[in-house]
């Protein structure tokens, strides 16, 4: 029988792109579930389903973590793998209470439910962001957290909570913390996507510093197989992971490669740094290497060219 995996946050960015390599393996049925958060345009994540509502593996349910009715309407499964959550770190500084009850209550809610049915394997979206200021690179999932902003501290509480429920019932929980995810279908909000946008439509970027920040940007399709050897992992009940791409990019050459892949030159809005913000992130894949053989593969221009032409086909939106 195909294993029958659940995925929240599924006409998200992440969420999309792993629905497409699910779907394409034949090896799954895949069982959707999103609220349409207003984080970004509905029509943008409807856009995102859009190849997979004919499949006859795939099934789609609007709906909220937070609501157990819409849990308990959902098909049997055999995997949960979390991907929804309130995003980002500024927005979080103004709504926190907001981000405690999406995150971390969402996360609880999907817990119990993993309880209740008996699903044993959950697979859980964590951030860099828990790592917070620290100058010890690149970061190993051994390294002392240090969280600057309630979004990621509404992460590392879910991992904990993961901990409790892996202890107590027996799910298995595997916790990936994601480093900065870029590519084909990238949320608008983003830094890469915003870039974009407005170099091509010739107006300013807002770059918040003197540039010298640093980021260890992951291509999408590096951290889906980070995921999906997520899905069938059975060496052990409880594991933290970094999915990064091991390499660093400073935001002053990411523009450069942005403005080189679309050929137009950046104006360029200083801005006061932004709290929150770390300077700096750095992954140590060591572990996700040994337990998940992860290896990303994709340079940081062939991720910028395959971004560029996706956004190309999908300015409509």
């Amino acid at each position: 029988m195909k294993k029958r995996i659940l995925i929240t946050g599924a006409a998200g960015f992440i969420g999309s792109n792993l629905i497409s390599s699910l779907l394409r393996e034949g090896r799954y049925c895949v069982i959707g579930l999103d609220n349409f958060d207003s984080f970004y345009p509905r029509a943008e994540k409807e856009k995102n389903i859009s190849p997979f509502t004919d499949d006859k593996n795939f099934r789609f349910y609007e709906g909220d973590i937070r609501n157990r009715t819409d849990l308990d309407a959902l098909d049997d499964i055999d995997v949960i793998v979390h991907l929804a959550a309130k995003a980002g770190v500024r927005p979080s500084i103004k709504d926190p209470i907001l981000y405690q009850e999406v995150n971390v209550g969402g996360t609880q809610n999907l817990l119990e439910f993993a309880r209740r049915r008996n699903i044993k394997q959950f697979v859980f979206a964590s951030s860099s962001s828990v790592y917070g200021i620290n100058e010890h690179l690149p970061w190993s999932e051994e390294d002392k957290l240090m969280p600057i902003s309630p979004y990621a501290s509404t992460k590392l509480s879910c991992e904990m909570l993961g901990h409790v429920y892996s202890h107590l019932y027996g799910i298995r929980f595997l916790a990936l913390r994601f480093f900065t995810v870029y590519g084909p279908g990238q949320r608008p909000d983003l830094a890469i996507h915003k870039f974009f946008k407005s170099i091509i439509n010739g107006k300013p970027i807002p770059v918040f510093g003197d540039g010298s920040t640093s980021r260890d940007y992951t291509y999408v399709e590096d951290t889906v197989k980070g995921i999906e050897a997520a899905i069938n992992y059975e060496s052990s009940d409880f594991e933290i992971m970094n999915l990064g791409n091991h390499r660093t990019v400073t935001l002053h050459n990411l523009i450069i490669a942005i403005e080189d892949c679309c050929g137009k030159k950046a104006i360029i809005d200083r801005q006061p740094e932004q709290a929150g913000d770390v300077p700096q992130t750095y992954a140590d894949i060591t572990k996700a290497k040994r337990l998940l053989s992860y290896h990303p593969s994709t340079n940081l221009k062939k991720g910028l060219d395959n971004f560029y032409s996706w956004f190309l086909k999908n300015q409509d939106i």
